[in-house]
């Protein structure tokens, strides 16, 4: 297989209601497509990356630089037998791993569907349907919270997930438990706190959470280690994870008991299905976290969700819940059980809506050879 063109897709839509985290609020998303075009078939990938800097060290500017001038260069016309050939010609750029991600899994797809497969069967998936959890945003009144959750549950979702910081934490959670004292409940601080807010941090123990996600700085995992000693709540790892190393550093540490898988976060499929064989190898339960996909991107991640190694709920949730229109032809739809039909048709199994997608567009570039 050769690829023969790319094309990149900005586009911008609105969130159905803005989406507050400890660092800021989210209304929309400009969002980056690629299509790639090889000599067997098409694929397509989306970049998770946001805005700012904030979660981690991309964001839409940087990808665009950077395939521009270095990834889609290395790979544009290569002949290659497997998608690793092209994740080892990425590897002379150092970090990056969205933009390296976004181009990944778009040959995957083109790969996939070149073979008139499934893409989850390509990678190894077992599942025929995933587990779905929901990612709250925080709210400003606790009532609100109450009655989202409330919504949430009769749709089915299998596990909540009430974002934190200062401020907005234990009495926050007191009020979500005392409502709802047997759901599957977990908290993520986007690396909102810090060793010396342990005394806050502990009072969490109380609530019979399923895990903390990622409470301290999203480069350490040394002094995460430190705080898992001290709870008794397991820590989930999430912004400090960007390849097997850092996995194998976090289990090796004791740092984490359990790993939230990005897709665009570990530079795509390979490095993903890695991360989920070693977590299993270790008794590691991971899951598949989102980052307000549309449902390319959240196609990608049911593909991966059906390995093995995912036995956790993730952030796959359905479209409705974001966007008033997706752009795949047919949106993501969650059962009455909480779950996703893992798709078996070729790639990933949903087509883009190319006349929306164009409707949306506000800049676009093609790269040929």
């Amino acid at each position: 297989m050769k690829i023969e063109r790319i094309n990149a897709r900005e586009i911008e839509m609105d969130l159905l209601a803005p989406f507050e985290t400890s660092f800021g609020v989210m209304k929309n998303r400009r969002i980056l497509l690629l299509e790639v075009i090889t000599d067997q078939g098409i694929g397509w990938g989306e970049l998770t990356a946001p805005d700012f800097p904030f979660y981690n060290s991309e964001t839409i500017d940087t990808a665009w630089l950077m395939l521009d001038q270095f990834l889609v260069p290395l790979v544009l016309g290569v002949e290659f037998d497997d998608v690793s050939t092209l994740s080892t010609l990425m590897t002379r750029v150092r970090g990056h791993e969205m933009a390296k991600g976004t181009l990944e899994t778009a040959v995957w797809d083109a790969v996939a569907r070149s073979r008139g497969i499934s893409l989850a069967s390509m990678l190894g998936g077992t599942l025929t349907e995933i587990p779905c959890g929901v990612s709250l945003g925080i709210h400003t009144e606790v009532s609100a919270l109450l009655d989202r959750i409330a919504g949430e549950l009769s749709a089915g979702y299998q596990r909540v997930k009430l974002k934190i910081k200062p401020g907005k934490d234990v009495e926050v959670v007191a009020a979500v438990r005392a409502r709802y004292p047997q759901i599957n409940l977990t908290v993520d601080a986007n690396s909102a706190y810090t060793l010396a807010e342990i005394d806050l941090l502990r009072q969490l123990d109380d609530f019979g959470l399923d895990y903390i996600e990622q409470p301290l700085q999203w480069n350490e995992i040394y002094r995460h280690a430190e705080l898992q000693r001290q709870l008794k709540t397991p820590i989930c790892l999430d912004e400090c994870i960007h390849s097997l190393r850092d996995v194998e550093a976090s289990v090796e540490l004791e740092a984490a008991r359990i790993i939230n898988i990005k897709l665009g976060r570990v530079g795509g499929h390979a490095q993903a299905s890695a991360i989920q064989d070693y977590c299993r190898k270790h008794d590691i339960p991971v899951w598949s976290g989102g980052m307000l996909e549309t449902g390319i991107g959240r196609a990608h991640n049911i593909a991966m969700s059906s390995l093995p190694g995912f036995t956790l709920p993730g952030d796959v949730s359905a479209s409705e819940r974001y966007w008033a229109r997706d752009i795949t032809t047919e949106p993501i739809r969650v059962t009455p059980r909480g779950t996703i039909v893992v798709p078996a048709g070729p790639g990933t199994g949903f087509e883009p809506d190319h006349d929306y997608i164009r409707s949306l567009t506000s800049t676009q570039k093609t790269w040929a050879p």
